[in-house]
C-alpha cells in the first residue's frame, strides 16, 4: 500500500509529487504530464508573468527561469512566453523533481480499509493510505445550457482545441469575454476562418494593462504592489493570504470567488484582437438547433431584443466550474459523503487541503472556493504543495488512532463554514 497516490500530472500534481518525493513518501503519480497545456492551440501565450508561473519543489531549484535559461530563452517580466514552452517546462520539471510518472489515467478512487482503492484506465487496482486529487480543470469545463449535447462537429469547448486549422474557411462563433475567448478569436482570424464573431454576456471587454516595471520606486510599489495575480493590494491579499481567505464566512468566499479576477484579455493581445470585427456584447445564447444544411441556428437575446444567427461552429470559451459532481474519478459514495461549501457544489477543503474525508486531499480549481482566486492559476501551486504534503504526513502519522483514512469524520452534503 502506497503512502500517497497523486491523481493528475499538471502543475499542481507535479508540484505535490515533488514535495512528497523530497519527504521520502512511498509515492505513485498517475496522469498525462501537462496534458491540458499540451492540448492548447499552438501560438498561444501565457497570460501570467514568468516569475509567477513556477511549479514548486522544496528547494526552488526547478523554476521556469532555470528551464528557460538552460535553453537560452528570455523569461522576463513583461515578455509573454509561448504555452508550448511552458508545457515543455512542466515535462522537464517532472523529469527532474518527480519519480517516473505513470501515464495512465485513474478511472476510479473509492474508500477501502485503511485508505483508498484506485483503478487505472486499463483495469489495474492499487491501494493507497492517502490520495491527492490534482485533476486540473478539464473535468470541470462549462458549456452554456443551450449548447450542451451537440456533437463536437458543431460545438466544442476552448479546451478541446489542440489546433484550429480545421476551422479555416468556416464561420465560427466564440462565446465568452475572457482571455481564452479573445485569444481563440484572434487565432481563428489569423488562420483563415471565413468569419469570426464574439458573443458575450459582458457589456464590455476588459483588458489588462502593460505591467509596470518590477523596480519602480517605493511609492508606486506601495500604491499598487506586484503580485502573482496582478498589481494591487486586493490581489496581494488573494495571492499571499489564502489561509486567511479560508477563514472568511462561506457566503463571502463564494461572492469573492465569483467576482474576483474576472474575464479580461492580456495587454499583448489587444492589438491582434482588433482584427476580429464582429463583437456582440451584452448578449446571451438562448437556443440552438441544427439547420437542414448542417449549420447551427442560434437564438440570441440582447439589449435590442432577440435575434437569430447561423454559424458553422461554436467554441464555448466559458471557463470551468469546480462542481464536485463533475469529479467523476471519485466513486459516488465518496463524492456523496464529502461536505460542500455554498451553492456551487464545491467541496469543503480544510486546513492543509484535506477534504472532509480523512486522507483525501484536494488541489487546484476544486479548492478555489475555499482558498481563494489564486487556486485558479499555476501561481497557487506554490502555496498548495508543501502544505498539502504536510497534511499527508500528519494523516499518515495519525493512522488508526485519529480518523483512519477510509472513514469519514461526518457524513452529509450540507454547506458548512470553513
Amino acid at each position: 500500500m502506497y503512502d500517497l497516490v497523486v491523481v493528475g500530472a499538471g502543475p499542481y500534481g507535479l508540484s505535490v509529487a515533488a514535495h512528497a518525493a523530497a519527504q521520502g513518501l512511498d509515492l505513485r503519480v498517475f496522469g498525462r504530464s501537462m496534458e491540458s497545456w499540451h492540448a492548447m492551440p499552438s501560438g498561444m501565450f501565457l497570460k501570467s508573468e514568468p516569475w509567477a508561473s513556477h511549479l514548486s519543489d522544496p528547494e526552488g531549484r526547478f523554476g521556469l527561469d532555470a528551464y528557460a535559461a538552460a535553453r537560452g530563452v528570455r523569461a522576463e517580466h513583461g515578455v509573454p512566453l509561448p504555452v508550448e514552452l511552458f508545457a515543455a517546462y512542466g515535462d522537464w520539471f517532472a523529469r527532474q523533481a518527480v519519480p517516473p510518472v505513470d501515464g495512465r489515467l485513474v478511472d476510479a478512487v473509492a474508500p477501502a480499509a485503511g485508505g483508498f482503492e484506485l483503478r487505472t484506465e486499463d483495469g489495474e487496482t492499487l491501494r493507497a493510505r492517502t490520495v491527492a486529487l490534482a485533476v486540473g480543470v478539464l473535468p470541470f469545463l462549462e458549456v452554456p445550457g443551450p449548447l450542451r449535447g451537440f456533437p463536437r462537429r458543431f460545438v466544442t469547448h476552448s479546451s478541446h482545441h489542440g489546433g484550429l486549422d480545421g476551422l479555416a474557411g468556416r464561420d465560427v462563433t466564440v462565446v465568452g469575454a475572457g482571455q481564452a475567448a479573445l485569444e481563440t478569436a484572434a487565432l481563428l482570424t489569423e488562420r483563415g476562418a471565413a468569419a469570426v464573431r464574439i458573443v458575450a454576456r459582458a457589456g464590455r471587454l476588459d483588458w489588462n494593462t502593460l505591467p509596470p516595471a518590477l523596480d519602480r520606486g517605493l511609492l508606486p510599489s506601495l500604491r499598487a504592489p506586484h503580485t502573482g495575480l496582478g498589481c494591487g493590494w486586493r490581489n496581494r491579499l488573494y495571492a499571499d493570504t489564502p489561509g486567511i481567505f479560508r477563514r472568511l464566512p462561506a457566503s463571502a468566499r463564494e461572492r469573492i470567488f465569483e467576482r474576483a479576477l474576472g474575464p479580461a484579455g492580456a495587454w499583448w493581445l489587444r492589438e491582434r484582437f482588433a482584427a476580429v470585427g464582429d463583437v456582440r456584447l451584452g448578449q446571451r445564447i438562448t437556443s440552438a438547433d441544427v439547420t437542414g444544411d448542417e449549420r447551427l441556428r442560434l437564438g440570441v437575446a440582447g439589449p435590442d431584443g432577440a435575434t437569430v444567427l447561423e454559424t458553422d461552429h461554436v467554441i464555448a470559451a466559458t471557463g470551468f466550474v469546480p462542481d464536485l459532481d463533475r469529479a467523476g474519478v471519485l466513486s459516488p459514495a465518496l463524492r456523496g459523503a464529502l461536505r460542500r461549501v455554498g451553492a456551487g457544489g464545491s467541496p469543503e477543503v480544510g486546513r492543509l487541503f484535506e477534504s472532509s474525508w480523512p486522507g483525501l486531499f484536494l488541489s487546484g480549481l476544486l479548492t478555489a472556493p475555499s482558498y481563494g482566486p489564486s487556486m485558479r492559476f499555476v501561481f497557487g501551486a506554490e502555496y498548495t504543495a508543501g502544505r498539502l504534503v504536510k497534511g499527508v504526513r500528519q494523516r499518515l502519522r495519525a493512522g488508526a488512532g485519529r480518523g483512519l483514512p477510509g472513514r469519514p469524520r461526518t457524513g452529509g452534503r450540507a454547506a458548512v463554514p470553513a
